[in-house]
């Protein structure tokens, strides 16, 4: 066997510093990538329980035809006492609510109905496009 060579107490302090400033770096990088516990992501759900929006039919979104769509978002924003704003402002906002709520999911398909419907929401209250109150 060999002896151990001795080692001078120079080195000895510093490869012990590097020692402890290799881990302090480890427990800096632990802390820092540890997840945090978020809120749930179903924030729509409910908005769309609780919202004094409109009082909506049911399916209304799932109606096939943009006019269908614009029809019943229109009687629903009349008849409605729980909305804040004009009829017009609550419509569209609940219209826009949808597909914004959809988001990258949406289809194409239904993506170009849920536009048209914007369309002929505007018609029906007798809006212009970009038209102010």
């Amino acid at each position: 066997m060999r002896p151990k060579k001795a080692v001078s107490s120079k080195k000895a302090v510093s490869s012990k510093k590097a020692v402890s400033s290799k881990k302090a770096v480890r427990i800096k990088k632990a802390v820092r990538t540890k997840k945090v516990a978020r809120p749930a992501r179903k924030w729509s759900a409910s908005v769309t329980r609780h919202s004094d929006a409109l009082d909506l039919q049911t399916g209304v979104f799932k109606l096939r035809s943009a006019q269908q769509i614009a029809r019943s978002l229109k009687k629903s924003a009349e008849a409605s006492r729980r909305r804040k704003a004009s009829p017009f402002q609550s419509a569209m906002s609940m219209l826009n609510f949808e597909i914004n709520r959809a988001g990258k999911s949406l289809p194409p398909a239904r993506r170009r109905v849920l536009d048209q419907a914007k369309g002929e929401l505007r018609k029906a209250f007798g809006r212009a496009s970009g038209q102010p109150h």
